[in-house]
């Protein structure tokens, strides 16, 4: 493991750091990774300004190759606020990871002007030099990649609880529609937003709308009984709606059980139980010759 400071390289640093930095930015500048839409270069100059002084305070404290040591801590939390920065900007893991490999080439040309005539010297230079910008360099990527999987992972949720929406269809009556696969993550997120909105609103029924889910499984059974017993431990009996002819023979076919819930075919035929269930009703107006009358309707 190369230590950095028997090398030139921190006399380097502290004698031509400005030299470096202009060099470094007009590196990037003509770079074909250059996202001027995304970021100015006054804002891509004070962050090579704040990466470069503290690459050369670290060196400048004897650090060693190992960019996990005490002496490289500042300029990696730097590099990962820059990561994450640029993750959620739009820029890409080779764009991100750029800003650091782009030092390469003024940092070699400023070792190479300050090793003439030491061959020996400037190759031991050139290759502590390179384990750490690599070293740096990788970091940056590897946080950008968690920063995006925090971002898509923070997605997903949102996505579940926008798809599992719970709607007030009466007083006392809630409908949650269900779309697509159900799986375990969704059925948490499914049976927490129903029971949420049970105490909400002190519901004493509840349909679940399977119309939409394209198949039913063993799996998905399970994942329906357990949110339909959540429900009834909260106090509201639930409806299951949307069972079609497919998904009836499934049923039956896998031998599961649902005896102990009340299915209906459609959606409507579930509310119109539900109100029955509620102690209401929906009743037609009578009409008369001039139109319709102005009697209330019942409930």
């Amino acid at each position: 493991m190369t230590n950095l400071a028997s090398t030139k390289l921190p006399q380097v640093l502290q004698a031509r750091e400005a030299d470096i930095l202009d060099r470094w930015l007009q590196e990037q500048l003509a770079a074909t990774s250059l996202r001027s839409d995304l970021m100015n270069a006054a804002q891509l100059r004070e962050q090579s300004r704040e990466f470069l002084g503290l690459f050369g305070q670290a060196v400048g404290q004897g650090a060693d190759t190992n960019i996990h040591s005490p002496q490289w801590r500042a300029a990696r939390e730097m590099l990962a606020g820059v990561s994450q920065a640029r993750g959620t900007l739009g820029f890409s893991p080779s764009e991100t990871a750029m800003f650091v490999f782009s030092l390469k080439q003024p940092l070699f040309r400023a070792l190479a002007e300050a090793y003439a005539g030491d061959a020996a010297g400037l190759s031991d230079a050139f290759w502590g030099a390179t384990l750490v910008i690599d070293g740096l360099g990788l970091h940056t990527t590897e946080v950008y990649q968690k920063s995006r999987e925090s971002v898509i992972s923070r997605q997903q949720e949102e996505m579940l609880e926008l798809s599992t929406p719970v709607v007030k269809l009466w007083d006392g009556i809630l409908a949650l529609p269900m779309i697509g696969t159900l799986d375990s993550a969704r059925t948490q997120v499914v049976m927490e937003s129903l029971l949420q909105r049970i105490v909400e609103t002190g519901a004493e029924v509840a349909i679940i709308d399977i119309t939409g889910v394209p198949t039913v499984d063993t799996l998905v059974a399970q994942h329906l009984l357990k949110t339909i017993t959540a429900a009834r431990l909260m106090g509201a009996d639930c409806i299951i709606s949307g069972i079609r002819p497919q998904i009836a023979a499934t049923i039956v076919h896998l031998g599961v059980d649902l005896s102990a819930v009340i299915t209906k075919a459609t959606l409507a035929d579930a509310f119109a139980l539900a109100l029955q269930r509620t102690g209401m009703y929906v009743a037609r107006r009578p009409t008369t010759a001039t139109g319709p009358s102005s009697a209330p309707a019942r409930g």
